[in-house]
């Protein structure tokens, strides 16, 4: 009989996503609520919706990300992706939803 053996539990903190998502009529804003610098912070969008392409940017905290989306049904069929990276190289990934 074999015995499994369990991974050793971390004693890390989750890590709280840092952004919040204020949605508008075709103006949307990604806004850093952390205490930390975010890198190469993109956000990319999947489905029928359209946006003007952005470069990666750097966010402080409480700084924003301003984003035109235009579509017709974006709740339904659209699911934008922030990528980004913390000071200690680590990348994330958070999906928004409309």
């Amino acid at each position: 009989m074999t015995r499994s053996r369990l991974a050793a539990l971390s004693t890390e903190s989750a890590y709280r996503v840092p952004w919040t998502f204020e949605r508008g009529d075709g103006h949307y804003s990604l806004r850093n609520l952390g205490r930390e610098p975010l890198s190469a912070v993109t956000f990319s969008l999947y489905g029928s919706g359209v946006m003007p392409a952005t470069r990666p940017s750097t966010l402080h905290a409480g700084e924003a990300l301003e984003i035109m989306i235009s579509g017709s049904n974006l709740a339904r069929d659209t699911i934008g992706v922030v990528r980004w990276f913390r000071p200690n190289g680590h990348e994330y990934l958070w999906r928004v939803s409309f």
